[in-house]
C-alpha cells in the first residue's frame, strides 16, 4: 500500500483517485452489441452468450421449484442456520423502514399526503463464479418482499455443471422468489430489461456485477429501465488511532481487498508506528488467504494516508466518499457528526465491515466510486415509489382558488385558471 504523508487538501482528489475502470470503446461496443442482440433475438441470443461466456449449453434457463427445494435440502445445516439468522436481522431492519402516510393540512380545507406503492416487477442480479453472493439475494429480495413487489425475477450465472450455486438457490427459496434463471453477464441484464420468451421484463434492476454487468445496467437505464445505482468495485476506508487493534484493521482492509483486483482500500492514521504495525499484519494475514493473489493486486493500488488532525481525516473521508467507512478510533462521535459522505459506517473495534455484508441487518448494496456524495444504499424505499395526494373542500378552494388563478394567469396558462374559476362560479350559484 502506498503511503501518503500529510497531503494538502487540493491534492486529495488526485491522490485518492480510484483504480481506472475499463471504459474502452471496445467494451462499450461489446456490451451494446450483446444488449441489441438480446433485444432482437431473445432467448436464442441469451443462450448463445451463456454458451460462449459460461461454457454451458442450456435449452431451459428457468430453475424449477423442485430443483430449488432439492438443492436446499442438501445444503449444509450450519450454513442454512446462518442464512436464517441473517434473514431475520435484515428483515427486521428493513421492516422498520415502513412509515405511515402523514396527512398535512396546508391550510383549512386543503389536505395533502404521500403514500408508497411498490415497484411492480423488479429484477435482481446475483453474481456467481468464484464468489457466489448468496448474501445479496437476502439484501435485495427481502426489501422487495416487504415493499410488496408483485414479481421478483432473479438471474445468476450457471456454474460449469449448468446449475446455480446451492446457497443462492436456498436464499431465493427463503425469500419466496419464484422466477429464477440460470443466466449471467450483460445478457442477463438485457433479458430482464427487454424481456425474452422465458425471462419476464422488469421495471427496475438491482445487483452488483463485473464491469460488463455494470455497463449493461447503465446502458439499459438509457432505454427507460431504472437501476439501483451506479456501481463500481468494492471499497473501504478505515480511520485508525492508537485505540484500535491493528490486527482487526488489517483484517478489515483485506476483507475488501479480496473482493477483486480492482477493489480499493484506504487507511488513514495519525501515527507512523501504527501504520507500520498495521501494514506488517496485513502482509502476515495475506499469506493465509485463499484469494491472496486477488487481494494483493487490490493492495497494489490502495493507499495509506498519514494525517495530523481529526479534521484532516474527515476532509479526506468526505472527499473520497467511501462505500464503507470503519471508525477504529476512540472519539467516534466526532466523526459521526462531521462525516457527510459515506455509504455505510461501522463504529468501534468490534464492528467489522463484514457484519454489514452479511448479517447485522443493514443493506450491503451501497454506492461506490464516490457516489456516496449523492446516493444512498439500497433500502425499502428503493423498491417503492411515492404517490402524492391532495383533497380540497369547497371552503378550501374558496380560500386557495384566487391564489391559483393569479399565478396561472401570470404564467399565461388561462385554462389552468379556468379550471378553478369554473368551480368557484358553480359554488356561488348554489
Amino acid at each position: 500500500m502506498q503511503i501518503i504523508e500529510y497531503p494538502k487538501t487540493d491534492q486529495l482528489a488526485v491522490l485518492l483517485r480510484r483504480p481506472a475502470q475499463d471504459s474502452k470503446a471496445s467494451t462499450l461496443g461489446s456490451v451494446q452489441g450483446i444488449l441489441d442482440d438480446v433485444r432482437l433475438n431473445g432467448d436464442k441470443a441469451v443462450m448463445k452468450y451463456t454458451a460462449q461466456f459460461d461454457r454451458v449449453s442450456l435449452t431451459q434457463m428457468a430453475v424449477s421449484r423442485s430443483e430449488i427445494s432439492g438443492v436446499a435440502k442438501n445444503l449444509d445445516r450450519k450454513l442454512k442456520a446462518a442464512i436464517k439468522v441473517a434473514y431475520t436481522n435484515i428483515h427486521k431492519f428493513h421492516l422498520a423502514q415502513k412509515v405511515k402516510p402523514a396527512k398535512i393540512k396546508t391550510m383549512p380545507g386543503v389536505t395533502c399526503w404521500r403514500d408508497s406503492r411498490p415497484i411492480s416487477d423488479v429484477g435482481i442480479y446475483i453474481p456467481g463464479g468464484g464468489a457466489p453472493l448468496f448474501s445479496t439475494v437476502l439484501m435485495l429480495a427481502i426489501p422487495a418482499q416487504i415493499a410488496g413487489c408483485r414479481k421478483i425475477v432473479m438471474c445468476s450465472p450457471p456454474s460449469a455443471d449448468g446449475n446455480v450455486h446451492p446457497a443462492i438457490l436456498y436464499a431465493a427459496q427463503l425469500c419466496g422468489i419464484r422466477h429464477v434463471y440460470k443466466v449471467g453477464g450483460a445478457q442477463a441484464i438485457g433479458a430482464m430489461a427487454f424481456g425474452t420468451q422465458q425471462i419476464p421484463r422488469v421495471n427496475k434492476i438491482f445487483g452488483p456485477g463485473n464491469s460488463y454487468v455494470t455497463l449493461a445496467k447503465q446502458l439499459v437505464q438509457q432505454s427507460g429501465i431504472a437501476i439501483d445505482m451506479p456501481a463500481g468495485p468494492s471499497e473501504v476506508l478505515v480511520v485508525a488511532d492508537d485505540s484500535c487493534e491493528p490486527s482487526f484493521v488489517a483484517a478489515d482492509l483485506l476483507s475488501q481487498a479480496e473482493h477483486g483486483p480492482d477493489s480499493q482500500v484506504v487507511l488513514i492514521s495519525f501515527s507512523r508506528r501504527l501504520i507500520a504495525d498495521i501494514h506488517a499484519k496485513v502482509r502476515k494475514q495475506l499469506t493465509a488467504l485463499p484469494r491472496k493473489n486477488i487481494a494483493a493486486q487490490a493492495l497494489g493500488h490502495s493507499k495509506t494516508v498519514l494525517v495530523r488532525t481529526r479534521k484532516q481525516a474527515v476532509d479526506i473521508i468526505n472527499t473520497y466518499a467511501p462505500e464503507h467507512l470503519i471508525l477504529a478510533v476512540k472519539d467516534t462521535d466526532y466523526y459521526i457528526k462531521n462525516v457527510d459522505h459515506a455509504g455505510s459506517v461501522f463504529i468501534g473495534n468490534y464492528t467489522p465491515e463484514s457484519a454489514g455484508d452479511y448479517a447485522s441487518g443493514t443493506n450491503h448494496t451501497l454506492p461506490t466510486s464516490g457516489f456516496a456524495r449523492t446516493y444512498s444504499g439500497v433500502s425499502l424505499d428503493s423498491f417503492t415509489k411515492m404517490v402524492t395526494y391532495q383533497q380540497i373542500t369547497q371552503s378550501g378552494l374558496e380560500a386557495l382558488g384566487p391564489v391559483i388563478e393569479t399565478m396561472a394567469q401570470a404564467e399565461q396558462l388561462y385554462a389552468h385558471s379556468q379550471a378553478v374559476s369554473i368551480r368557484l362560479q358553480k359554488m356561488k350559484k348554489k
